[in-house]
């Protein structure tokens, strides 16, 4: 299921096995606003403007810019569907009146491809006559069976920044297992990160390309309780793996120049 509201894939599953995407229970469809889960698109910037680098954050003079960008809830269009037996490819883009004036020159089209599995495109072009830096993340939020027991695969050895200590860097010792609340910005990765799930015996695996950089983000017990469209509880059954772009990896382009990243999801056992 796909909103055309921030072209946002809610859900998605495979028969006869746990959702791959979580939706949280609580969630409201209420326009101009994101649903809570499932996958929103965060672009131009990542979080909130101000913890974005100068290059992204210099541009824009909104007096109360909201968290994750511009497009969360703005409607897009299905601009093309390619259906064959073999798969479903969409393709959508942001309806460009909708679009405040301090919008960047570029525009961003995401493409959404069903097989057997789910690939999700952020393409994005420059169509201005100057170099445009942004930041981007694709806002995975994958159901899992308990966020306590699960373990993430591929981190080892990356740095990353800790938004809850003070934006500090540090370097990922073995693989990440979750204590408590987490919001870490992991960079210079591979194209292949995992989460190993016991309790539904299975590994999902994100097959990414035009990344080197992934948040990791869960709220644990005293976030969530603050959090709108969230259930008390729900911190115990998701983890967000957000494909991205920022930090020292934000997408910088030149004129006519476009970007491709790419991310694939596939379960399979444990």
């Amino acid at each position: 299921m796909i909103a055309e509201q921030g072209a946002q894939v809610l859900e998605y599953r495979h028969d006869g096995e746990p959702p791959l995407i979580w939706l949280s229970p609580e969630a409201a469809y209420q326009r101009g606003q994101s649903v809570r889960g499932g996958v929103p698109v965060c672009w131009p910037w990542f979080g909130g403007l101000g913890f974005n680098p100068d290059a992204v954050a210099s541009r824009y003079t909104l007096a109360d810019p909201p968290a994750h960008g511009l497009v969360r809830g703005l409607p897009w269009t299905l601009v093309e569907q390619v259906q064959s037996s073999q798969q479903c490819v969409l393709r959508f883009r942001p309806d460009p009146d909708e679009l405040p004036d301090e919008a960047p020159g570029v525009t961003p089209t995401l493409i959404v491809c069903l097989d057997q599995h789910l690939t999700l495109t952020l393409v994005n072009h420059n169509h201005s006559e100057s170099e445009v830096a942004l930041s981007q993340a694709l806002h995975s939020y994958f159901a899992v069976s308990d966020s306590r027991r699960i373990t993430l695969q591929g981190l080892d050895g990356h740095p990353y920044v800790d938004a809850l200590d003070q934006w500090h860097s540090h370097l990922q010792q073995g693989p990440l297992t979750l204590q408590g609340e987490t919001d870490r910005l992991y960079l210079k990765l591979g194209n292949q990160l995992h989460i190993d799930d016991p309790g539904w015996q299975r590994r999902i695996t994100l097959s990414v390309s035009g990344s080197q950089s992934a948040v990791v983000w869960n709220p644990w017990v005293e976030k969530s309780q603050r959090l709108s469209q969230f259930p008390d509880d729900a911190w115990q059954q998701m983890i967000c793996i957000e494909t991205a772009r920022v930090l020292d990896d934000m997408l910088v382009l030149a004129p006519g120049q476009h970007h491709e990243m790419a991310v694939r999801f596939m379960t399979t056992p444990l």
